[in-house]
């Protein structure tokens, strides 16, 4: 399915907008006259409406409110009033409304100064909302600002949780903004807040809010133990109603961490602990959605109950959206077509009478969808374009590239393929635009991100590339921009960070030597767009599906496990080599290429591309071979050999259940014979000791020959140092900690004894994050580890080449691989091949 899901109820709370918002309303109460009472009791009535999500009702009662003030020349609580409305404007769908709100209380404000705890506390939350605002506009650096002004405002009116609220938000916005430790550190000053703030409702709901922002951000661990404090805390005190929302955080925490049994667990408590319809509706329809997904036999009862709790939800956003999901359910299966047509109907007519006008679009354009699937083209057709209208006054860019997405395949459906074309197009420009503020705080795009936004990318690319159009140029290159942009949301999402926005250099600027290969898989075919030094784009179609090349990669990375080189493996290795190589064999003989710059995809990147076979002789004999994560490039530079230092850092002991790697000390002593070498080896390889020794010197090599573990999954992507495992992020922030001493980056880390996570078709993810965050020009890592005497013998060698002058690390890479190769020892693929070179290969 292509429209990203809203069922995982219980999701991100912008908690300070509901904790400021009841701030200054006591001291209008406080008030003797009688128009100042009439207007609080109206602010009043406006926060009950506006928390039932009955938006509309919201603003006409606060209207009332403004115009009692603006007659009594009551400035700040106007100011009050406005941001309040800004809020209901917003979630009502009424952007521009909601930014003229907003102005004028912020105008109103600077009118004024703030001087009083009070008038602070208005100042936070007129702040607090501006940053709603910029943040849903994808003004990311404008809504932190907001964020961190209202904290402080809130701050010096000693309204510690309000000051929480805002923290927790501010956090999300530093996370998509890439200053990732900053989120973590604004995070961890949140929970040290909170263990001095007395027991009570507000720090129930913070201690949620803060568990979801953990999990958003991808610390899932940290995410559990705060939920589970704040189910403790809930429980103690017997607040019943905050029960229910806590399961269902914790439940979505364990479906990221892909522990779906204990997440339907959780569903399940929340259904039991609900005290209203609404959240027993939710956590029912998250149960149900995850017995679908997992295929599991469900009781139709369930089902069923549900349409009947329906007609009793009030009028309101989450109803409509609880009808948009249990639509969605029911469309799996064609017998039930007739209710789920009406049960959708009915989701657009109730967002109509609450005059949501997001939730209508959304509704609009799942209806589009259901149409979509019954392949009635026409119907689709017209309610997409009413749901894209919709989406464009409201300014919605995350419902906009759906349904530009979804006009594109009705299009394509219907044969008209050029129409297609411009509506992916649209599509993907406005992901591009939407790449921090939707891939990378939308926890549910993070959570689907392979089925609800790498699904545009592939379908546009097939598009692009099964056409013959007179600009072919113009479509190969805008084909291999879709590509570098996919990478990047890969990278961008295994993160849950804006990781990749700084690169500097293209490689087509860096090599004229060097051919720049990108394979990509479709269902149906594969292709090769090829980039040859100073050559137009050129594409190569090979007929062969996406389910043969996952069969293949997995026999032949099979066939290279075992200890002898069979005619089965180098069989499998030349068949690749006949899709991958052979295509273009004649184009980069004739250009003189000497360095094959591969950007691989899907379960290509888990294989060794320097052991293709040609019946004759490996790819490695013939040409260097680097890999990239993309076309960009940190600064490439030469290796300075002259003032070449290395970090070398391993373990030889068995630790935190890995076992032994006995030759890691001959590969250390390897390293120092063949240049100065600063070794850290078993005890002395802490965390804290290899962050001192980066911080002391700045090494151009770092080498780390240890147990490690690439994975798509970022919690599971670590190397093993003697005190404990250095996750993904923690070692981004040791090896770039010399960062503020030095404007020198790491030139080679070198990884050895790692490998990537077995049954992970997608685990190359992991090493090309390692490579990025670490902030290394070049990456050389194993693809699998080997406990033998081999990886020394390797290191050796390559240190002893790359010690030569003017050699560059693909041509030391080579030459090592082929000294290996010709060895009687280790000719074998399986002792030479697992070493890649990603990155700068010069």
């Amino acid at each position: 399915m292509a429209i990203a899901k809203i069922w995982r109820w219980g999701g991100n709370m912008f908690i300070g907008i509901l904790l400021a918002m009841a701030l200054a309303v006591g001291s209008v109460a406080r008030e003797t006259n009688p128009r100042h009472q009439s207007a609080a009791s109206l602010m009043q009535q406006g926060q009950v409406l506006y928390q039932a999500q009955k938006y509309t009702q919201a603003v006409q009662v606060w209207q009332q409110a403004e115009n009692l003030l603006q007659q009594h020349s009551d400035t700040q609580h106007r100011a009050l009033v406005a941001s309040y409305l800004a809020l209901a404007y917003h979630q009502s769908g009424q952007t521009d409304r909601a930014n003229a709100a907003i102005a004028t209380s912020l105008q109103l404000l600077r009118d004024y100064p703030a001087k009083t705890a009070a008038q602070q506390r208005i100042l936070g939350q007129a702040f607090h909302t501006q940053g709603t605002l910029q943040f849903a506009l994808g003004q990311v650096e404008a809504a932190a600002d907001s964020w961190r002004q209202a904290a402080q405002a809130f701050a010096r009116s000693g309204e510690e949780i309000r000051q929480l609220g805002s923290s927790i938000n501010l956090a999300q916005a530093e996370q998509s903004l890439g200053l990732y430790m900053r989120a973590r550190q604004t995070l961890t000053a949140v929970e040290r807040s909170l263990q001095q703030l007395p027991v009570e409702e507000t720090k129930i709901l913070v201690w949620q809010s803060l568990g979801n922002v953990w999990r958003a951000i991808g610390e899932l661990e940290r995410s559990q133990q705060v939920l589970q404090e704040a189910l403790a805390v809930a429980e103690r005190q017997a607040k019943l109603e905050f029960i229910s929302p806590i399961f269902l955080s914790l439940g979505n925490t364990a479906q990221m961490k892909q522990e779906l049994a204990v997440a339907l667990d959780f569903y399940k408590r929340a259904e039991q602990a609900a005290t209203h319809l609404l959240p027993r509706v939710q956590a029912r329809l998250n149960q149900l959605h995850l017995q679908q997904l997992t295929q599991e036999n469900t009781d139709p009862a369930l089902l069923w109950e549900v349409k009947d709790w329906l007609p009793q939800l009030s009028d309101r956003r989450a109803a409509v959206y609880a009808r948009i999901n249990y639509a969605d359910l029911l469309s799996a299966n064609p017998a039930y077509d007739g209710i789920t047509l009406e049960v959708f109907a009915e989701a657009v007519r109730q967002a109509r009478r609450i005059q949501d006008k997001r939730a209508e679009a959304y509704a609009i354009g799942y209806l589009a969808w259901f149409y979509e699937r019954r392949q009635q083209w026409s119907d689709a057709q017209l309610l997409n374009e009413q749901a894209l209208q919709r989406s464009q006054l409201l300014q919605a860019g995350d419902l906009l590239y759906r349904w530009q997405w979804q006009l594109g395949r009705v299009l394509r459906a219907q044969g008209k393929i050029e129409a297609a074309i411009s509506a992916y197009e649209v599509a993907y420009n406005t992901l591009q635009s939407l790449r921090r503020d939707l891939i990378v705080t939308s926890p549910d795009l993070q959570f689907s991100f392979r089925n609800s936004v790498e699904p545009l990318y592939r379908e546009f690319l097939d598009l692009l590339l099964a056409t013959t159009a007179s600009d072919r140029q113009a479509r190969l290159k805008l084909a291999r921009q879709v590509v570098e942009s996919l990478r990047l949301a890969e990278l961008n999402n295994f993160f849950r960070t804006a990781c990749l926005e700084d690169q500097q250099t293209t490689i087509d600027r860096v090599d004229r030597t060097a051919a720049a290969i990108h394979p990509i898989i479709l269902e149906n075919r594969l292709e090769l767009i090829v980039s040859l030094p100073n050559q137009p784009l050129r594409q190569y179609t090979v007929p062969v599906t996406r389910q043969q090349i996952e069969t293949q990669t997995h026999q032949w990375l099979r066939e290279l496990a075992k200890p002898l080189t069979s005619p089965r493996g180098k069989q499998l290795g030349t068949e690749l080599y006949e899709w991958l190589v052979k295509p273009l064999e004649a184009d980069l003989s004739q250009h003189n290429v000497q360095i094959l710059v591969f950007v691989l995809d899907g379960t290509l990147r888990n294989i060794p591309m320097s052991a293709l076979f040609d019946g004759d002789r490996y790819l490695v004999e013939k040409y260097q071979v680097a890999l990239t994560p993309g076309l960009q490039l940190l600064d490439p530079q030469p290796l300075p050999v002259r003032s070449l230092q290395v970090l070398a850092a391993g373990l030889t002991e068995a630790r935190h259940g890995f076992s032994s790697l006995a030759y890691v000390s001959q590969e250390m002593e390897a390293i120092q014979s063949k240049v100065s070498s600063e070794i850290l080896l078993d005890r002395r390889f802490t965390t804290q000791t290899l962050q001192t020794e980066v911080e002391k010197v700045p090494f151009p090599v770092v080498h780390l020959a240890t147990h490690g573990q690439f994975s798509s999954n970022l919690e599971e992507t670590f190397v093993l140092a003697w005190d404990r495992p250095i996750f993904i992020n923690e070692l981004r922030r040791l090896l770039r900690s010399r960062d503020d001493l030095t404007a020198r980056p790491i030139e080679l880390l070198v990884l050895s004894a790692c490998e990537t996570a077995a049954g992970d078709d997608r685990a190359a993810l992991g090493l090309a994050g390692i490579a990025v965050q670490a902030g290394a020009r070049s990456t050389l890592a194993s693809l699998w580890s080997l406990d033998d005497r081999s990886g020394a013998v390797f290191m050796e060698q390559f240190y002893q080449v790359l010690m030569q002058p003017d050699i560059s690390k693909a041509a030391a890479l080579q030459q090592t691989q082929q000294a290996l190769l010709q060895s009687p020892d280790y000719r074998h693929p399986r002792y030479w091949a697992p070493y890649v070179l990603l990155g700068n290969w010069l």
